[in-house]
């Protein structure tokens, strides 16, 4: 569109809202005409887009542009769309400045960016939440440009095919539009991608003796299987948790976006700009709500288990958890998303991470410690147990035992197995599992095999299915838990880089089983 043949009354500027972890294209239409003055916002806007009027009036003032004087009308389409946050403050003084401003800003100019930014009263132009997913929405739009606050635009800038310009202030903005550039021009920003694998984190260097538990760990992360850490206090089980990111394979650049784009909705940012380098690893106390470990709230927000997504979410002392709480995890871990319903809108976050949980064998901690005798009763171990439901310990591949470490391998000089020959070994499995999974959408490890796909690339030889057979008779275990026996074993030939289940294999996969075996953590 060109300048328009009638006075300037009416401004169209794109912006952008977050549903979920997506983008939406906002409309923000702005018609000014002389009466008597008033400011209308129609298009179910929230409090704080109500309140953008005293915003956006001081930051003109401030900025030395001109503010109108009759009646303003502002639409925020499509209007079936709640509309939140801050985010358009910035739009919304730019419609207002096309509107009024006898053309200096034209539409065929605001037709190709998209704007978003909150303004601060001296016209500064402050960060906002979901820059990603509004880039990205942007360039699926067809925009050519998007106005970000600085803060933001390192982030924005990942998406490719899209120019970010940085705009520290509300006066820069508009410069920016009416072509007017000089000294102080934004440029486009460039975007950045951190390296994998930081060095300097948690290594399995670190960690004298537990050699059943380093291995049962490497086991998980070969396949992505969840895990439980069963042990008294001071075996080490938090400190081996905190070490598992670091085997882990690097993110893949799908693995990186999808991650950004949670952090970004969630209002968190990676330190230096752009895409996330790390995986995940979230570490909730155990006195949160089912809120803030799925997400929910009035306005939607990701919650623990998306924050982990693509990563480990580590749930220390698991039977202090609210068992309601626990429960909520059952879907989840089974789909890998979580669908939160609202009466204004359903969203869903991604929530595809590693359940890594400890717990003690006991109330007091010490069922089946050498060095010192648990003082539980029965009664009390079992009710303490139960606190954790068997649907959800169905759902957690491997169950290991952790004991104290001796004193001679504590006094060991020599340093144990690196973290970076571990990760050696998990990125040739997983290879071997992208390779077989390459025909089918949406796998990448044995952990995500469902019934049917176990049967296909699970089988066993007669020697194996006996020893399968025996076990589950002998555990009384469930279909779930012969399935996941079955996939912890498909993952353990994976290391071995072995076509075929071994019954080595099948019999490794069934130690990790620890809590199914009848008589466990009785107390004495």
């Amino acid at each position: 569109m060109g300048r328009h043949t009638r006075p300037e009354m009416l401004s169209r500027v794109w912006s952008s809202a977050v549903l979920g972890v997506d983008a939406l294209p906002i409309e923000i239409e702005t018609h000014t005409e002389p009466n008597i003055p008033r400011w209308t916002v129609v298009g179910l806007p929230d409090g704080a887009v109500r309140e953008s009027r005293d915003r956006v009036w001081a930051a003109l003032k401030t900025s030395g542009l001109p503010t109108p004087r009759g009646a303003v009308t502002v639409n925020l389409a499509p209007a079936d769309v709640r509309k939140e946050g801050s985010a358009y403050d910035l739009p919304l003084a730019l419609g207002l400045l096309a509107a009024i401003g006898e053309g200096l800003i034209t539409q065929e100019v605001l037709d190709e960016v998209v704007i978003v930014g909150e303004l601060g009263l001296d016209g500064a132009v402050r960060p906002v939440r979901g820059i990603l997913p509004m880039a990205i929405g942007a360039r699926d739009d067809g925009r050519r440009a998007m106005l970000v606050p600085p803060v933001n635009a390192a982030e924005a800038a990942v998406v490719e095919g899209l120019e970010v310009y940085p705009v520290r202030t509300l006066r820069e903005a508009f410069d920016f539009l009416t072509r007017e550039r000089g000294r102080g021009t934004p440029e486009p920003t460039h975007a950045h991608v951190a390296s994998a694998v930081e060095a300097g984190g948690p290594d399995f260097a670190d960690v004298r003796g537990q050699g059943l538990v380093k291995r049962a760990l490497e086991v998980a992360a070969a396949g992505g299987h969840n895990a439980l850490m069963v042990g008294p206090p001071g075996s080490g089980k938090t400190m081996l948790a905190r070490r598992l990111p670091g085997i882990l394979p690097p993110l893949s650049s799908a693995e990186a976006l999808e991650t950004t784009k949670i952090l970004s909705v969630s209002g968190r940012s990676t330190s230096r700009g752009g895409l996330v380098s790390e995986r995940p690893f979230r570490s909730p106390h155990h006195t949160i709500s089912n809120a803030g470990l799925v997400g929910g709230g009035s306005n939607p927000m990701p919650g623990e288990i998306s924050l982990a997504h693509n990563g480990v979410l580590f749930l220390d002392e698991l039977p202090e958890f609210d068992r309601p709480v626990l429960e909520v995890l059952r879907q989840p871990l089974e789909e890998g998303e979580v669908t939160i319903a609202r009466a204004r809108a359903t969203v869903r976050y991604p929530a595809r991470f590693m359940l890594i949980a400890s717990m003690n064998p006991c109330p007091c901690g010490h069922a089946g410690d050498p060095t010192r005798a648990c003082v539980c009763a029965p009664g009390q171990v079992q009710r303490y147990l139960a606190k954790v439901s068997g649907p959800l310990l169905d759902r957690i591949d491997l169950h290991v035992e952790v004991t104290p470490v001796p004193f001679d391998d504590l006094s060991r000089r020599e340093d144990a197995e690196p973290s970076a020959a571990v990760r050696r070994r998990v990125e040739a499995a997983r290879e071997r599992q992208a390779v077989r999974f390459a025909s089918v959408a949406g796998r990448y490890c044995n952990a995500q095999l469902t019934s049917p796909e176990v049967r296909r690339w699970c089988r066993l030889d007669d020697a194996g299915r006996g020893l399968l057979k025996s076990a589950l008779t002998r555990l009384g275990l469930s279909a779930r838990a012969h399935d996941r026996i079955l996939k912890v074993a498909r993952t353990i030939a994976d290391l071995d880089g072995a076509e075929a289940v071994a019954p080595a294999h099948v019999a490794e996969a069934i130690q990790y089983r620890s809590l199914d075996r009848a008589g466990w953590g009785v107390g004495g």
